[in-house]
């Protein structure tokens, strides 16, 4: 493998070329371009808003769920692991991991669902458009500009998916902008692809731990998923006093282990082969060379296996379809009381021109708890104990 000067492999992005910021600023003296993004994130407000967002199971469920904070905390530590083992750039792959939640509403993709629903007549409301308004727009921390004004780079990673419709409507903001990809349907830059995949390694292994504590899965049904029931029954191979009972939890926490350990060693092993077979010149080549971090055949398929079991049993389990559409009430009412007296809003939500998007902005800033308190301050109902 060749690599630059800087220890990277020639396809990984490099801060010195970054495509730069919205707004110029000084290049930090101790930290590249990619570091200064990762560090703004983990200090600005909506990062620390994602310890009280939902996950799977609403914060006030249980103090070990999961929460959008330690989610993106388990991708960022496993997108830095693969890319550390593939030459690409680890700042980058961690700022677009931390970041790539920002924009989440309360009560998870039900919140989000809903509130989509009620923006329907107001151009829609998606999670990843909205992680790039946080950074872009919604963060008030700098007297020069809005927004964290991060790197081209990291925004682009951020902004995961978009339709073609709103792809243009940020070219025409933004021309040669982050959303200049889905019109060309050019790719990313690969530390993005990377954190991508690790959000998906990271979910579904997580999901599976929660979904066991919650009592709404178990290790019995999750033996039907060859993902799992594999690396299961090597851990009771090599560890036979974990088939007591008493060591359930720990014959979960190794068999998860051992799950994450082998996706991981697959992506790095199949996106090694697909970057040899590929052999792009440089981060900008790679571009355009379709998607190159990737599982190999094998693994996608069990990967897809798993994710539709969790969606089966985990997801629209009557239990957590039950508590997410209460989620989804606590937000069309907030919405709807929004919209008819913006006078409960705060002045900078209630002046602003478009009062529907800025109605949305306000929600999906909200975490759990604080949406809860102020659907029970406005409607005088409590929907959760």
């Amino acid at each position: 493998m060749t690599h630059n000067p800087a220890g990277l492999a020639v396809y990984a992005s490099d801060p010195a070329r970054s495509r730069g910021r919205r707004h110029p600023v000084t290049p930090a003296p101790t930290r590249n371009a990619f570091q200064r993004d990762r560090d703004r994130i983990v200090h600005c407000s909506a990062f620390r808003r994602l310890v009280y967002k939902t996950q799977v199971f609403l914060n006030h469920e249980g103090d070990l769920f999961r929460t959008r904070l330690t989610h993106s905390l388990e991708v960022a530590q496993l997108a830095r692991d693969i890319a550390r083992a593939l030459g690409l750039h680890e700042d980058l792959v961690e700022a677009i991991a931390l970041a790539h939640d920002l924009g989440h509403t309360p009560f998870g993709h039900a919140g989000q669902d809903a509130l989509n629903a009620c923006m329907a007549e107001h151009g829609g409301f998606e999670h990843n458009l909205q992680s790039l308004r946080v950074v872009d727009t919604l963060e008030h921390r700098y007297p020069e500009h809005d927004g964290l004004n991060l790197s081209f780079e990291t925004r682009e990673g951020i902004l995961k998916h978009c339709s073609a419709a709103n792809a243009r409507r940020i070219e025409a903001r933004e021309p040669g902008g982050v959303a200049r990809r889905f019109l060309d349907h050019t790719e990313p830059s690969l530390e993005a692809q990377l954190a991508n995949l690790a959000d998906e390694i990271a979910y579904n292994a997580h999901d599976i731990d929660d979904g066991v504590r919650s009592g709404l899965l178990t290790q019995d049904q999750l033996a039907a998923v060859p993902l799992f029931a594999q690396h299961r029954a090597a851990a009771l191979h090599e560890h036979p006093r974990l088939a007591e009972p008493a060591m359930g939890r720990r014959l979960l926490y190794e068999s998860i282990r051992r799950m994450l350990s082998a996706q991981v060693y697959d992506v790095i092993a199949a996106t090694r082969a697909a970057l040899a077979a590929a052999a792009p010149a440089d981060a900008e080549a790679a571009r355009r060379l379709g998607p190159l971090v990737c599982f190999g055949d094998a693994m996608r398929a069990q990967s897809t296996a798993l994710k539709r079991f969790l969606f089966a049993n985990l997801y629209r389990h009557p239990q957590v379809v039950e508590t997410t559409a209460r989620g989804q009430q606590v937000v069309r009412e907030l919405f709807a009381t929004y919209l008819a007296s913006p006078a409960q809003l705060p002045p900078e939500f209630a002046d602003a021109v478009d009062r529907p998007r800025a109605v949305a902005d306000y929600i999906a800033g909200m975490t759990d708890r604080f949406a809860l308190r102020e659907h029970e301050r406005l409607t005088g109902q409590r929907l959760f104990a």
